[in-house]
């Protein structure tokens, strides 16, 4: 699978608001950091997109990918989320994909 199916996965989910689908994407002991504190594992994933207003959309970009070992890659993307009842929020989104399932995802709000 590629970084691109990757994260389409992961974007059709968050598009669906459906936080069980997006959750299964990381691997169990995931790293998570969105806008708020982080978490560790998929129950705390799935809560922290079930928090998420019902609306919410993901575009992203990727900017740089990077092969560390044949099941490991790290990518480095842009991502606007929109909602339906206020302006989009853009930020730059670190990834590190293990077997197909995001091991660790770091949010960066992006300035002004």
């Amino acid at each position: 699978m590629t970084l691109d199916e990757v994260m389409d996965r992961w974007k059709d989910a968050v598009d669906a608001h459906d936080p069980e689908r997006v959750a299964a994407g990381f691997t169990e002991d995931a790293i998570f950091q969105g806008l708020k504190p982080y978490g560790v594992g998929r129950a705390g994933i799935a809560a922290y997109y079930d928090s998420q207003p019902l609306g919410l959309k993901a575009a992203y970009r990727i900017l740089e990918t990077r092969r560390l070992a044949d099941d490991l890659v790290l990518g480095y993307l842009s991502v606007d989320f929109t909602f339906a009842d206020r302006p989009a929020i853009g930020v730059h989104l670190s990834v590190l994909v293990k077997d197909d399932l995001i091991a660790h995802y770091q949010v960066s709000r992006l300035p002004g």
